[in-house]
């Protein structure tokens, strides 16, 4: 058996430790991952820029001792700079005209500081808007466990790359369910962590919504980046109270008996499919047989329609931020027939929004940030939810219609009502990958807890892993 096939579905653990005992080389694991990207990445459209040349310079040099030393990485291709090297934000005009960065944002700095070794970027829908990876600048990015469905957006080519075995963990961001949908729609452990766990220093947009971190294949790998990149940068505004301890510290802790609420209906008052029903209950269930208290229940927050027409003023001001953020690379305004449908309407409205509306969007989310976080500081410990309210949608399901550019936006409202509440609250939450359907689709199960309780999630999560393991799933192909 090649290395490349020895290596396919190890961790990224499991792969530093190879490298570390002498067995494998980082170039010879860097060569491996290549060989499976380029064998596999085709009808997956994962990976959309391609650093090869680069990596193979960066395996074959003296790496730093840090605990990923060697293991083969991506970063996605929206906002983070990494010097010398390009990113297109999923837009047209920056694919069209790449422009290296002259320095790396700092974040970047501490992955490479990790020892992981970036071959490229993933793919990512313009300017991270939907929940989907599909883009005029570069085509769909597709499921492995079945290409006609999407892998999930905005960190889709991350969740393909890695559930397909190209590379052991990947670089995410999270706005509104960014790292938790892909680790649902491919069968991945993906973490948001707490507003302020993660410096956003290079992000380009600082709304308070968004984090930056990782798919992974494990629990552990998880825990161990987040202790490798954890912190605040110069200027940070956020900043998450320090862990006690190492986050791998707490893998296999018993936390005791926790009160943990459970949903098993659509908060928004939409459908909610089977198979994520069950999902939720049966991870509901395993909870309790391990030792756990578990009722229904959740924020009332969570099924409050009044809140997203307020809050759709700051998500609207961000596309035009965003938009803002490729004008400045570019040097000049961008056209309408540079910008998808839903991402130039989102714009043209927040073009016409006056400061009352922001400020009332502003107000509008403080005060939801304390409604929900209220839940758990009047006694509840976690929150159990589907990740999804759907299985993976099919590829082309939430495109722009003509006369209709928002389509799409409306369409992604029914399938992912679990994840935004969190961003809007800051709190850390986990998916799971705990269930797959009958047509063998993962199905991922959301574990939410306090404001800056990532020890809990990794508790728990270790325990549930070790319960409903799911390293041997792999897709088909």
């Amino acid at each position: 058996m090649s290395i490349r096939e020895e290596t396919q579905w190890l961790d990224a653990t499991a792969s530093a430790e190879l490298i570390e005992s002498g067995e494998v080389s980082a170039l010879e694991m860097t060569e491996a991952a290549i060989e499976r990207i380029e064998a596999l990445d085709g009808p997956l459209n994962a990976v959309v820029l391609r650093w090869f040349d680069h990596a193979r310079d960066v395996a074959a040099s003296d790496l730093p001792a840090g605990p990923f030393k060697g293991v083969p990485f991506l970063i996605k291709d929206l906002w983070l700079r990494y010097e010398g090297q390009c990113r297109t934000d999923g837009n047209v005009a920056m694919a069209a005209n790449p422009i290296p960065a002259t320095t790396d944002s700092v974040l970047v700095h501490r992955f490479k500081q990790a020892g992981l070794i970036t071959l490229g970027r993933s793919a990512s829908p313009e300017l991270g808007t939907l929940p989907v990876t599909e883009t005029v600048a570069h085509g769909a990015t597709r499921n492995p466990w079945n290409t006609d469905h999407s892998p999930g957006g905005s960190s889709g080519g991350a969740g393909a790359a890695v559930a397909a075995g190209m590379v052991p963990i990947a670089h995410a961001s999270d706005g509104g369910g960014s790292i938790r949908i892909p680790a649902s729609a491919c069968g991945l452990v993906g973490l948001k962590t707490s507003q302020g766990r993660i410096t956003m220093e290079g992000h380009g947009i600082e709304t308070g919504l968004g984090v930056d971190f990782c798919v992974s294949r494990s629990v552990r790998d998880s825990a161990a980046l987040l202790d490798a990149v954890h912190g605040p940068g110069v200027g940070d505004s956020i900043i998450a109270p320090a862990p006690n301890r190492p986050y791998v510290d707490e893998l296999g802790v018993d936390p005791g008996s926790l009160k943990i609420g459970l949903v098993d209906s659509h908060t928004q008052g939409g459908a909610l499919h089977d198979d994520c029903r069950d999902a939720a209950r049966a991870a509901g269930a395993m909870l309790e047989s391990l030792g756990h208290r578990v009722e229904l229940g959740h924020p009332a927050t969570m099924a409050d329609q009044s809140f997203t027409p307020r809050f759709m003023a700051m998500w609207a001001a961000s596309r035009r931020t965003g938009m803002g953020t490729i004008e400045k690379t570019l040097g000049r305004p961008l056209t309408e027939d540079e910008v998808e449908p839903q991402n130039w309407a989102q714009a043209q409205f927040a073009e016409e929004l006056s400061a009352a509306q922001y400020g009332d969007a502003l107000t509008a989310v403080a005060e939801y940030r304390r409604a929900t976080q209220q839940w758990w500081a009047d006694g509840w410990d976690l929150l159990v939810t589907p990740t999804l309210a759907e299985p993976p949608p099919r590829i082309g399901e939430l495109d722009a219609q003509p006369g209709q550019p928002m389509a799409g936006m409306m369409r992604a409202g029914e399938i992912v009502p679990y994840t935004p509440p969190f961003n809007t609250s800051g709190q850390p939450a986990i998916s799971l990958p705990l269930y797959w359907s009958a047509d063998g689709l993962p199905i991922g199960v959301q574990l939410v807890a306090a404001y800056g309780r990532e020890d809990i999630l990794f508790q728990v999560s270790s325990q549930l892993e070790a319960a409903m393991p799911w390293a041997d799933r792999r897709p088909p192909a």
